[in-house]
């Protein structure tokens, strides 16, 4: 049974395996965390697991958290160094929070901290995978956030939007509720006149992503609109339904999953494990722009080889994720690089015949073969 609707989103049997995401503006408040809030929503995964799912958590705020209690000025976000120190001290309260709360319902909770790196390095991910299909299967509860305290700019998801769809996909969820302070995508601003919410979106488009804005409305999260729809299109190539719905309200599961109120993306279709993984990677090492040849043969499930590449872009080594744009700058495919980057700027434009003579070693057939590539 696929998920179809959003109350399905409630059905042990549509989704045996549900994803929730709560940002930081719906757990922590001017005054403090939002607590009586938060017993509500964990009464509601109590819920989920009394008939018969298995829910992971995705929580922000130990940011808002530690910065309120070491006094730090915009939120904590001021520098890198300010929100690592903020989470190193909000995480202990989050995470204890968590495990009071969940604990009262008789639910066990597993703190996890992930940064970028992984869920992007494929031997990571798999580990990341094992633990919390044991996590499930012993019934906790898995909490996850990502690891501020020592995210670096360069290895950080920089908004749990993502990294919740990520999740979703590394532990083969049904679906990811993201909870968040707007009732789903509307087609312009909220604020504006006439805006219209779209309850339904299958495939996320160029035409959807221009109706996104920009930040939180909150200014205490990191993520916003554009985020949720960088979220929705990795969960729809793994197969995973996605719904962005408010978490303002009391009991906001319920009043997405009864009252249909959010937006609701479904996936076209669903990639294989490793193609899945290739297609949701965030971070790329460089790129293969190709001619409009090599385009068409990609199109129908061709490896890229040498000869339609126009131009090579970024320093990369054999086996990093790269990314195949035409060149008009349209991104076709994310894959697995069978030559470093010299090599490729060498081998451009020449037949498969003359790679030898190029390289002075036999060469593999293909520079991104089509076993290591998810054209998206």
């Amino acid at each position: 049974m696929k998920i179809a609707r959003l109350s399905d989103f409630a059905d042990k049997t549509a989704c045996p395996r549900l994803v929730v995401k709560v940002g930081s503006s719906l757990l922590v408040g001017k005054e403090g965390v939002r607590r009586g809030w938060l017993e509500g929503l964990v009464a509601e995964i109590a819920a989920a697991k009394a008939r018969g799912q298995e829910v992971i958590v995705v929580s922000s705020g130990s940011i808002a958290l530690g910065a309120a209690r070491l006094g730090l000025e915009k939120g904590g976000r001021g520098s890198l160094a300010d929100a690592q120190a903020a989470a190193a001290v909000g995480q202990i309260a989050l995470s204890g929070l968590w495990a009071d709360l969940l604990g009262a319902h008789g639910i066990t909770a597993a703190q996890l901290l992930l940064t970028l790196e992984d869920l992007e390095d494929r031997r990571r991910y798999l580990n990341a995978t094992a633990t919390l299909t044991r996590l499930l299967d012993a019934g906790a509860v898995p909490v996850i956030n990502e690891n501020d305290s020592v995210a670096t700019q360069e290895i950080r998801f920089g908004d749990n939007d993502r990294l919740a769809a990520r999740v979703a996909q590394a532990a083969q969820a049904s679906a990811v509720l993201l909870l968040s302070d707007v009732d789903g995508l509307f087609d312009r601003n909220p604020a504006e006149p006439g805006a219209v919410r779209l309850s339904e979106v299958r495939g996320v488009t160029a035409e959807i992503h221009a109706m996104a804005t920009g930040g939180s409305s909150s200014g205490m999260g990191s993520g916003g609109m554009t985020s949720k729809l960088q979220a929705a299109e990795i969960a729809e190539r793994a197969g995973i339904a996605l719904a962005i719905a408010s978490g303002l309200h009391d009991a906001p599961i319920a009043r997405a999953t009864e009252q249909g109120i959010g937006t609701l993306f479904l996936p076209k279709r669903k990639d294989a494990g490793r193609k899945a993984w290739l297609g949701g990677r965030l971070r790329l090492k460089g790129a293969l722009v190709i001619d409009a040849g090599a385009a068409r043969a990609l199109g129908k499930g061709s490896s890229l080889l040498a000869a339609g590449i126009v131009s090579v872009e970024g320093e990369f080594q054999r086996g990093d994720a790269v990314a195949v744009r035409d060149e008009a700058g349209t991104v076709l495919a994310h894959g697995l690089a069978e030559y470093d980057a010299l090599e490729c700027a060498r081998l451009m434009g020449h037949q498969s015949a003359e790679h030898a003579a190029i390289l002075g070693y036999a060469p593999r057939s293909a520079v991104v073969h089509r076993d290591q590539m998810v054209v998206l």
